[in-house]
């Protein structure tokens, strides 16, 4: 009786087992493959988010900033101070008194007499006043010409470029003329020729700067500015100061070599992480 009745239970048990087995696991599937969605779409979505961030950091870097051509106290405390005191000897110069501005120029001149006397104290006092005033197409130049150089080499090698060429080319233009006096082919007068500005110093910067360039700009530039002071050479206006502006040209494209070994490292930018760009 005992085994009939067990005989009997057993396939009501194993049913039983059956549907507890069977029944909630699809259940338990169903419930699971939302959990999973909702845990990959916003990862996905970050991750795209992040992708985009990425891609578009170098378009915000390569944004045009034109006040980046005009100098500033941070990034080109040389040129930016150097213009500044420029702008006061132009101002005073225009609204001064002419007999002061007369004396101060005449005093601040790199002629054969100076220079025989005082040449450190005129070669710098000669560099502090434009020729032309302040728009005259060298103080234009200069702010533009020289930013971009204190940008690309520095401060203290900008100011070695423009000193260099504005002494080599005042020395070579006026020390004929002193020998010339000597030896009577020149008037004594020449002696008091008045000679001042920053031309000298910038057409050095233009043929250094050249060089920092790619070389289709590179070239364009020596063969434009080259150009330009041979034809104002051609017209013999002033034989002695185009001569000096051909040389101080000269003497910026043969620094090339000391500028491009001694430019300044900069590390590449590092594009952002995932979790900087979240």
């Amino acid at each position: 009786m005992a085994g009939s009745v067990a005989a009997g239970l057993a396939p009501a048990a194993r049913a039983v087992a059956g549907s507890a087995t069977v029944g909630p696991a699809p259940a338990a599937t169903a419930a699971s493959a939302p959990a999973v969605t909702a845990i990959t779409a916003p990862a996905g979505t970050a991750t795209a988010d992040a992708r985009s961030a990425v891609t578009a950091a170098p378009a915000v870097r390569s944004r045009v900033r034109p006040w980046r051509l005009l100098p500033g106290p941070r990034r080109t405390p040389f040129t930016f101070g150097y213009a500044v005191v420029l702008t006061g000897t132009s101002l005073l110069g225009r609204y001064g008194d002419p007999e002061l501005v007369d004396a101060l120029l005449r005093g601040s001149s790199t002629d054969v007499a100076h220079l025989a006397h005082n040449p450190l104290l005129v070669l710098v006092a000669s560099a502090l006043w434009i020729a032309g005033g302040i728009t005259s197409p060298y103080a234009i130049a200069f702010l533009l010409v020289l930013t971009a150089l204190e940008r690309r080499i520095g401060g203290l090698r900008t100011a070695g470029v423009f000193l260099l060429g504005h002494v080599v080319a005042t020395l070579a233009t006026e020390v004929p003329v002193g020998l010339s006096v000597l030896a009577g082919h020149l008037p004594g007068s020449s002696l008091h020729r008045l000679d001042y500005g920053i031309s000298f110093g910038v057409a050095a910067s233009v043929g250094a700067l050249a060089g920092l360039l790619t070389p289709w700009l590179r070239w364009a530039v020596i063969a434009g500015f080259g150009w330009m002071l041979v034809e104002d050479l051609i017209a013999f206006t002033d034989p002695m100061t185009n001569w000096g502006h051909l040389l101080a040209f000269a003497v910026g494209v043969c620094v090339w070599p000391l500028l491009r070994r001694g430019r300044p490292f900069r590390a590449p930018a590092r594009p952002a992480s995932r979790a900087e760009a979240g």
